[in-house]
């Protein structure tokens, strides 16, 4: 019974990202972000959520077996930096464990983590009709930067850019004390330190 439910939420989201992919009407700009979405909704199998690791991590069952899986698109702020335990916790909420969501893998990082594209069920953003990219979403609503270095996906540095402009998440206070994580990682502590500063989430 769950084997044939699984299989059938397969095919729903197969058949919403084609729509998504080449028969939605959408702006220009769009296109490629959906025919991304499309594309790997095609190639995506069902996974388990059992663990939220932070942002931008996370541990997925897949048939008997766990693995980690790390979340192309995005790069989120670390544990020990300002924001990162809100990304986390706010990412957590979304990704509650037993969560059925869809993996689009795309190999193995230089940790032994897969990386892959995840997409959520149409029914967390009921009016789009299409699997929602746990990337985009995060980048939307201010719990990560955008990562997108071959400039693949054409909305996402626009994502970033309307999130700083209505403060949302990270950027609640300005574009400019907000320090990417790989520059974060690059810090020693007495550093850290200076850029812990006061503002909340």
């Amino acid at each position: 019974m769950v084997r044939k439910r699984v299989i059938s939420v397969l095919v729903g989201v197969g058949l919403a990202g084609a729509l998504a992919a080449g028969c939605v009407g959408t702006r220009s700009d769009d296109f490629s972000a959906l025919s991304l979405t499309g594309r790997a909704a095609a190639a995506a199998e069902a996974a388990r959520v059992v663990r939220v690791v932070d942002a931008d991590t996370y541990i997925l069952l897949s048939g008997s077996s766990t693995y980690r899986l790390r979340l192309l698109g995005v790069d989120a702020p670390e544990h020990d930096q300002a924001f990162g335990p809100q990304a986390t916790d706010s990412v957590a909420r979304l990704l509650a464990p037993g969560r059925v969501v869809l993996v689009a893998k795309a190999g193995l990082d230089l940790y032994g983590r897969t990386l892959g594209m995840v997409l959520l069920p149409t029914s967390t953003v009921a009016a789009t009709g299409r699997p929602v990219p746990l990337d985009s979403l995060l980048v939307m609503r201010g719990w990560a930067w955008a990562f997108d270095p071959n400039r693949t996906v054409a909305a996402r540095a626009a994502q970033q850019v309307a999130a700083q402009q209505a403060g949302r998440g990270l950027w609640k206070c300005g574009a400019a004390g907000a320090v990417p994580p790989k520059l974060w990682r690059s810090f020693n502590a007495t550093i850290k330190r200076r850029y812990q500063g006061t503002c909340t989430w």
